[in-house]
């Protein structure tokens, strides 16, 4: 963005008072300019076809064509960075939100509640923050996705040279934030529903969508995906979110660890409490991968489980929505592989497969 140039958002929302009401919060920071306001998708996509602002705030539910359509039309022939803003009231439509993702928009944020409320300051920011980040963001036209196979010996791209781990690999720790949680998708829905290990995620993503999330990936990948809960144990083909609030790691008897302990860089969970678990619980029979996301959490707790002769994965700069996370592990040397995204579940399944 050229300094002094204010950000052009347009903003997508049915209900004429909250439209309004997000028009006046985002005109309160001097950096932002609405530049449209419209009650649906098929208005979105007319406004965004002969103008292109810098940022779409999308809602979900709305009359003609709803969030989803829209943004899937908007990236097909208009690419522009869409944030989905919705009030998450319902399960059903936060698995439209990650659907909305799927099909390229590029975060989630819950929408601001009213003035009274307790939490309004914070969601406010929030929101502000957002929009101005990913102004930043260079999206490129999408076209319809396909979701990938699981990987197996024969499938295309199994030829890319595969690390050989230093011990048997007995569990796959994950961290994202902007941009993850379709990375997230393509990875999980790379790997067969009887992957040998267990896989644990730290998914930086607004209060709410948690739930929604973990039921969207697991109707759309083969393994079963839970939200932590502290004391459980690890199983293999089972994916385990760090919960809202709480760290979430991995005790050495297999258990996962949940602690409300303070925030570290700011977050909790956090990618780094899970990487430092897992370099002190299981050493080089851990594999740790960093994706998409703005700072630096967990880059510094990827080199150390790099340090304890463990495979470590940061995704490259091309497939990332925002390479702050990965880029910072990589400056450190944490990476052992720097991977697109497309071809991190090969990897991770070959990996898996070991038997030394």
């Amino acid at each position: 963005m050229t300094e002094g140039k204010k950000i052009e958002v347009l903003v997508v929302e049915d209900s004429t008072v909250v439209r309004m009401f997000l028009v006046r919060l985002l005109e309160s920071d001097a950096r932002i300019r609405v530049v449209g306001a419209v009650a649906d998708g098929q208005a979105a996509l007319d406004f965004v076809s002969k103008r292109k602002p810098d940022v779409v705030l999308m809602d979900i539910h709305m009359p003609r064509m709803d969030g989803f359509e829209a943004t899937r039309r908007i990236m097909e022939a208009h690419p522009v960075p869409i944030v989905i803003c919705t009030a998450t009231a319902k399960a059903k439509d936060v698995i439209i939100t990650f659907q909305a993702m799927e099909a390229g928009a590029i975060a989630c944020i819950q929408k601001p509640l009213g003035l009274e409320h307790g939490d309004f300051e914070e969601m406010a920011a929030q929101m502000l923050e957002t929009v101005k980040l990913m102004s930043e963001v260079k999206v490129v036209r999408r076209t319809a996705r396909v979701r990938p196979a699981p990987w197996t010996p024969d499938a295309p791209g199994a030829l890319i040279p595969a690390p050989r781990a230093a011990a048997r690999v007995r569990v796959i720790g994950i961290g994202a934030s902007t941009g993850g949680p379709p990375v997230l998708q393509t990875i999980l829905a790379g790997l067969r529903k009887d992957f040998p290990v267990p896989v644990l995620v730290v998914q930086h993503i607004a209060q709410g969508f948690l739930a929604g999330m973990a039921e969207w990936l697991n109707q759309t990948t083969g393994l079963q995906v839970h939200i932590g809960s502290h004391g459980t144990l690890a199983l293999p083909g089972h994916v385990y979110l760090a919960p809202d609030s709480f760290h979430m790691g991995a005790g050495s008897g297999g258990e996962i660890v949940l602690t409300r302990e303070e925030p570290q860089n700011h977050l909790r969970p956090a990618v780094s409490f899970l990487f430092r678990t897992l370099a002190q619980a299981y050493g080089p029979a851990a594999v740790g991968v960093l994706l998409t996301g703005m700072g630096s959490d967990g880059a510094a707790e990827l080199k150390q489980l790099r340090d304890t002769g463990a495979i470590t994965i940061a995704q490259d700069r091309e497939s990332s929505v925002i390479h702050g996370m990965p880029g910072a592990a990589i400056a450190l040397g944490g990476a052992t592989h720097v991977l697109p995204a497309n071809q991190i579940a090969g990897v991770l399944a070959r990996l898996a497969s070991q038997t030394n």
